[in-house]
């Protein structure tokens, strides 16, 4: 670790700053390169961009995920999760945690969730042309998901779904205390929501999941709520990060449209390595912590940045590259260690059973529209829009040609 103070060279955005937010490669491959244990001086926060330093924080205890959460921008703690707890607090949320969103139980769905997913491209198909996949594709997708999960009909789904949208600003550690607050006020709704719908005859695995006595009736909804606020709006957009990669390249296209399941997961991984919707994670060092790219005191706030550890060329042969059939591929798109996201699963399994299903009903599939434009936000990375056209009919915009550059 460098003792004087390091900064991005002229000419490269910070990637917090508004075109940094836009497109933070160039930053987060400067400070890879020449800083990954990074004392920012606009933040005052570490940001830790190396793959084997991120690696070795997500598993150290020295860094706390309960104190990053309440580093957050708000007036009140977030609920009760395994989001916001440590340990042994932590260990004994996430076994019931499993039960709602571990292998078990994405099997049991996902039937139906393959039933969701023809439905909604059939539906698609009626009008040609996608003027936003996301919108389109990847909110259903995720509504679909959760509403297999937690037994709502199809009535609920459009009730849900709204409360998932509003509630998601809780997934920017960074929110601005206006932001902030609508997401507080968004959170308290949602809560009410699943309080009230846990009292109603239930499905498995919900059912089993509510039944657990190792769980209060307060620490159960703080994990249904994580996984709303952890698994919706985390889904949705990695479709349309997806498409903006997978649609300018008909030979990955063809891969995966004959390819089998397991082929479309190792695809999936793959583009959720490369833009993830989720780019870093916050903790707060409770003791002075030793990483292979230098020491961070207590005290610290530090973001384990995984969107560049994920680009690492250490550990990922052509990083900026599309290699839908890499493997191994240990990416941190989901994190690691004991805060290793439950949701994985859902996110990777759901994903790949769309985007297969959307390169074999709609080989042709192009983007198109104007030229897609990556939003001025933190979390998540996610396109402002994304047009698609199913039948190729149209001119395809040609991005997803470098390393996720607007």
């Amino acid at each position: 670790m460098t003792t004087a103070a390091v900064r991005l060279p002229a000419g490269i955005a910070h990637p917090f700053a508004p075109a940094g937010r836009v497109d933070p490669y160039p930053a987060y491959t400067w400070l890879r390169a020449h800083d990954p244990v990074h004392r920012d001086p606009m933040t005052g926060m570490w940001l830790v961009t190396g793959y084997a330093d991120c690696t070795a924080l997500l598993k150290d205890p020295a860094f706390s995920a309960a104190a990053g959460q309440r580093e957050r921008a708000r007036e009140d703690d977030l609920p009760v999760s395994m989001l916001t707890s440590d340990g042994a607090d932590h260990a004994r949320l996430r076994a019931p945690g499993a039960r709602l969103l571990g292998p078990a139980a994405m099997v049991q769905i996902a039937d139906g969730v393959a039933r969701d997913a023809d439905a909604l491209l059939e539906r698609a198909g009626e009008r040609d042309v996608l003027t936003d996949a996301v919108e389109q594709l990847g909110s259903p997708l995720a509504t679909a998901v959760l509403a297999r999960l937690f037994g709502l009909r199809d009535d609920q789904r459009a009730p849900f779904a709204q409360l998932a949208r509003a509630a998601s600003v809780n997934l920017d550690p960074l929110a601005p205390p206006p932001l902030a607050r609508l997401g507080r006020a968004a959170m308290g709704e949602l809560t009410r929501y699943l309080d009230a719908h846990t009292d109603q005859a239930l499905p498995s695995p919900l059912r089993d999941f509510a039944a657990d006595t190792r769980l209060t009736r307060q620490e159960m909804l703080g994990v249904l709520g994580l996984a709303v606020v952890g698994g919706w709006q985390p889904l949705a957009e990695s479709i349309g990060n997806a498409l903006y990669w997978l649609l300018p390249r008909p030979d990955v296209r063809a891969a995966l449209a004959l390819g089998t399941t397991d082929a479309a997961g190792t695809a999936m991984d793959e583009l959720l390595r490369l833009e993830a919707p989720i780019p870093f994670t916050a903790r707060v060092t409770v003791r002075d912590a030793e990483l292979p790219g230098g020491r961070i005191p207590a005290g610290s706030r530090v973001l384990a940045v995984l969107a560049a550890a994920n680009r690492d060329p250490a550990v990922f042969a052509d990083p900026e590259q599309l290699r839908h059939d890499r493997s191994p591929n240990p990416h941190l798109a989901f994190g690691g260690g004991p805060h290793f996201c439950l949701a994985a699963r859902l996110v990777r399994q759901s994903g790949a059973l769309l985007l297969s299903r959307l390169v074999r009903t709609y080989p042709a599939a192009a983007l198109t529209g104007p030229e897609p434009r990556w939003a001025a936000t933190l979390i998540p990375r996610r396109l402002t829009s994304l047009g698609v056209d199913l039948n190729g009919t149209g001119t395809g915009t040609g991005t997803g040609t470098e390393a996720g550059r607007a």
